[in-house]
């Protein structure tokens, strides 16, 4: 029996004359005659060229886009433009028929809001073969940097009864029937009566319980879903999506820029390393993308240039004081074209300020430090001016915010006074308090939402396509 070979090692084949047996999915029929086959190894297609006059025509109707097919025949060069081989046919078998007139996938331009409507087969288009490889790459990159730097994964709870941001916008787990809730004496629900005897939901962030491991490990990364119950329609907002957070034992805020300035052109320079086709293609869309937009709203890069750009610069370093300054000071502020004025220390920066900082001020990726500690989380560390927090974001052209973290908070009673502060009950995070009290010591971590990477290096313009089945308000879908 001969194996199945893949379409992606054929194309590149010089075994012209060898028997061989592909399988595939039909992109095309034309004439009778040349069927454009896919098997999902590649964007490319193998044409195949059928024997129409010795083959059944009840057979030659089968052969429908969409159709999954089994084809024997020999390797040949191909005497037609635009490919190098083809497969002369002896043998072509139905795998599974598509009705040509329902199948939803006709061979011509679908937009993505109508592919997102038909997510269970938009991966059979060139785009998302070529959006879910490059997601494939980034996500084995990120094991790989860490692994090779000696890291641990750990695996975190997605049900938890703390909220790590302090948010509260939160999915609740419960057991409970919601339509015969237990009530407490005073009126509210009885969680005693649930699974888990407590109110619980689903994780917002692996961090707190990172950091519980980086205390005994030093060095630690997470790698998995994370939820947020925010009620945003936006590009750039799921319910649901992949956090990469790692923490560091024996690391200060310096650290943590530089790891995650590393982790950023390792992963970047793997995805243009090991999916250099998938790029190119989506840079090509990108470009014709950008073609039907007015001039100024046109980008200075193209997707490769881009992601070059952030290889090729060390990134700017610059205090959240000294981004205020430059902004108050910028032509749009002072023209009133930001949508968000910014008038005073404090405020909290729009994806407008910082894709100002990035695209215009700097012209590379930029990593802000010492933000005020009101618009930020109580775990990280206080500076000794007692307003600012060692806290970092990297600003990413194009998307704004793509890491933040800080060096955490280590001192028992300045934690506690800031959980004071902010409400936060101390009696639920005993076990994270607890790590303050026995061997505490200087660390650092951060977060990195992987479906903003993933948008970054594709150059999708949307996060719902770049993970197979997108959660946002009023749909969960497939």
């Amino acid at each position: 029996m001969i194996k199945r070979e893949k379409i992606k090692d054929l194309l590149v084949s010089t075994a012209f004359g060898t028997e061989v047996k592909v399988m595939g999915w039909v992109r095309t029929f034309r004439n009778n005659q040349f069927i454009a086959l896919n098997d999902g190894s590649c964007m490319g297609n193998i044409q195949v060229v059928v024997d129409f006059e010795n083959t059944a025509e009840e057979l030659l109707k089968r052969i429908t886009t969409g159709a999954a097919i089994a084809v024997s025949g020999t390797l040949v060069e191909s005497l037609g433009k635009g490919q190098k081989v083809e497969i002369k046919a002896t043998q072509v078998e139905i795998l599974g028929d598509s009705n040509a007139e329902e199948y939803p996938l006709q061979p011509k331009k679908h937009s993505l809001e109508f592919l997102r409507e038909i997510a269970h087969l938009r991966f059979r288009t060139n785009t998302f073969n070529a959006v879910f490889k490059v997601r494939h790459a980034l996500a084995f990159a990120i094991h790989q940097f860490y692994n090779d730097r000696g890291f641990v994964y750990m695996h975190t709870p997605v049900i938890t009864a703390s909220d790590a941001e302090g948010a509260g916008e939160m999915f609740k787990v419960t057991t409970l029937d919601l339509d015969q809730l237990p009530k407490t004496d005073d009126g509210k629900i009885d969680y005693a009566a649930d699974f888990f005897g407590k109110a619980t939901n689903l994780t917002v962030s692996g961090q707190l319980e990172g950091e519980l491991a980086a205390m005994a490990f030093g060095q630690i990364y997470t790698f998995g879903p994370t939820f947020r119950a925010e009620n945003s329609n936006t590009t750039r907002h799921l319910a649901e999506f992949w956090m990469i957070e790692p923490e560091v034992a024996f690391a200060d805020l310096e650290d943590n820029m530089q790891l995650a300035e590393d982790m950023m052109k390792y992963v970047i320079n793997y995805a243009l390393t090991h999916c250099a086709e998938e790029i190119a293609f989506l840079n090509d869309r990108l470009s014709d993308e950008e073609k039907q937009k007015p001039q100024q709203e046109r980008s200075e890069f193209t997707l490769i240039e881009k992601l070059n750009f952030c290889l090729n610069n060390d990134f700017e370093r610059l205090t959240y004081t000294e981004a205020i300054q430059i902004l108050k000071q910028s032509k749009p502020n002072q023209k009133k074209q930001f949508k968000y004025l910014i008038d005073e220390w404090g405020a909290d920066l729009q994806s407008e300020h910082e894709r100002y900082l990035v695209e215009k001020h700097f012209k590379k990726p930029v990593i802000l430090t010492d933000y005020p500690k009101d618009i930020k989380s109580f775990y990280m560390r206080m500076n000794d001016d007692g307003k600012t927090v060692a806290a970092m974001d990297i600003l990413f052209p194009g998307i704004g915010e793509m890491v933040g973290g800080s060096q955490r908070e280590e001192r028992l009673d300045k934690l506690k006074a800031r959980m004071e502060e902010m409400h936060i009950p101390q009696e639920e995070l005993w076990w994270y308090l607890d790590t303050r009290k026995f061997g505490s010591a200087p660390h650092a971590g951060f977060g990195l939402g992987f479906e903003r990477l993933v948008l970054f290096v594709t150059g999708m313009t949307n996060i719902r396509d770049v993970i197979a089945f997108p959660r946002f308000p009023k749909s969960a879908e497939f």
